[in-house]
């Protein structure tokens, strides 16, 4: 027999209905109190036992582990009209590709590795046999560096060892915190007594790997990257036996259409997630351009800085909050690529791979397929310093690849220029160029979930935060979260 309502229950029953009529009009006042509305009438049968926001790697392979652990309850949203995020493959035509976001792993990354076995992507080596050229005003010099990118031994062995104290999942936790979180790697460099002509190349160096000079970047925060190369700088920077070291058969976007093949329907594109509401109660609902989703749980699948773009309702606390403000997303990148009837470099005992001091070319880099078939010179260049139209910054880079490679350059076959800063409102940033006090002020707030939101992707790592294999690992974290607060509950 159920118990007769109470004065006492009654009075706090009344209490919760006019919080929540508060709530629903605070919404309103965002222009989201139709969508609270239809979400209290619906039927549990509506209702997602997960949500996953981004259909990049890490919320595809958070996906491919629930469908894997038997959970049926689940959709993808995915604000582009694809599947990838930050990695995009551009056809070439006649089955080639060349990669317009990420390409590399190396030795420590089994994460993606074992992905890619798992879905049966093969891999090949990236291509540096022979000599680099490096272009400096007028000069040029031919050099073998050796799978190299040719940056100081003495200064790679110091930032190693500094690297063994600064853990790569936690940096803000290391015993040095207050000694490297003041400074930039800048600051760290100009300390080393470096040659001016040795201090270029570290330039480069910093630019390709994080997007930004050595002064705009954390020392802290490079150190956590080198930690996770099993704290030795080579295996980060350089190509043999390096995190630059291999690439995919088709591509490394290969990996993302091939989970979502096995996803199908479970994969929703153009649903970009505006607002989230009640992410503090039993029934979290999610506002899209498709309609009004509900999910007991939300796996936030995307960068910081990109939660930015999404109401909370109620407001997300401050120390999480403040992070997504603060979190950098100023390195966007622009990736070209120049296609030739074959590697024509090979010949000439050329790898293909061509630095420019204080130009427009930060570095071009031999991207033919697996058996040299056709040629590709693929390359990260300064966007400030190139042509934003594409007929004349492919002049620009042609006449740049014949003082470097010869006069062959000046006839490709194709030219593909993607600058991501352009490429659409969903991808702010390539890499992640964490500051001075960065980690020290938000560190903390980076993964533990708020309510029923769960945060994922490749900055949420333990190892290999910015890479694919970060990201990999992010998506096998967040679908254990999940899996395992929805069995708790």
């Amino acid at each position: 027999m159920a118990e007769k309502p109470t004065s006492k229950s009654m009075d706090l029953k009344r209490r919760q209905l006019l919080k929540f009529a508060g709530a629903t009009a605070a919404v309103g006042g965002l222009g989201l109190h139709v969508g609270l509305a239809r979400a209290a009438q619906g039927d549990d049968e509506d209702i997602l036992d997960i949500a996953i926001i981004g259909a990049g790697m890490a919320g595809l392979t958070a996906a491919r582990d629930l469908l894997n652990a038997g959970c049926r309850s689940f959709q993808v949203l995915e604000a582009r009209e694809r599947v990838g995020g930050r990695v995009l493959n551009y056809d070439l035509g006649s089955g080639y590709i060349s990669e317009v976001g990420g390409q590399w792993i190396g030795p420590g990354q089994t994460a993606v590795a074992d992905l890619a076995r798992e879905l049966q992507v093969d891999t090949f080596p990236t291509y540096y046999q022979g000599k680099t050229v490096v272009l400096g005003g007028e000069g040029r010099v031919e050099i073998d560096l050796q799978g190299t990118f040719g940056t100081d031994e003495r200064i790679g062995a110091k930032l190693s060892e500094l690297s063994r104290s600064v853990p790569s999942g936690k940096p803000w936790t290391s015993s040095k915190v207050n000694e490297l979180d003041k400074l930039s790697a800048g600051e760290w460099l100009a300390q080393q007594d470096i040659k001016p002509e040795d201090r270029s190349g570290w330039d480069t160096s910093f630019m390709l790997t994080c997007g930004v000079a050595p002064a705009k970047m954390g020392l802290l925060h490079f150190l956590s990257m080198i930690n996770s190369a099993n704290s030795d700088y080579m295996k980060l920077d350089s190509i043999k036996d390096s995190a630059q070291g291999t690439r995919f058969v088709g591509g490394s976007q290969i990996l993302c259409t091939r989970m979502a093949e096995q996803l199908g329907d479970r994969v929703r594109l153009a649903c970009p997630v505006r607002a989230i509401s009640e992410w503090d109660r039993d029934i979290v609902t999610l506002h899209t351009d498709q309609g009004l989703i509900r999910a007991r749980r939300v796996i936030v699948a995307i960068h910081p800085a990109l939660c930015n773009q999404v109401r909370f309702e109620p407001a997300l606390p401050e120390g999480r909050a403040a992070l997504q403000r603060a979190w950098p997303a100023h390195s966007p990148a622009r990736k070209t690529a120049m296609v030739y009837k074959r590697p024509f470099w090979r010949d000439k005992g050329l790898n293909g791979h061509t630095m420019q001091v204080k130009g427009p070319l930060l570095w071009a880099w031999d991207n033919s397929p697996p058996t040299g078939e056709i040629g590709v010179i693929n390359a990260f260049v300064v966007n400030a310093m190139l042509p934003s139209d594409h007929q004349a910054a492919q002049q620009v880079l042609t006449e740049i690849y014949a003082r470097s490679l010869g006069e062959e350059a000046l006839q490709p076959v194709g030219y593909h220029d993607h600058d991501w800063g352009l490429a659409d409102p969903w991808s702010l940033t390539c890499v992640s160029a964490i500051p001075p006090g960065f980690w020290s002020a938000h560190g903390e707030s980076l993964r533990p979930p708020c309510g029923n939101l769960i945060w994922s992707g490749t900055e949420t790592a333990d190892i290999w935060a910015g890479y694919m294999d970060g990201a990999v690992r992010s998506g096998h974290q967040s679908a254990l979260q999940a899996l395992a607060s929805l069995r708790r509950a």
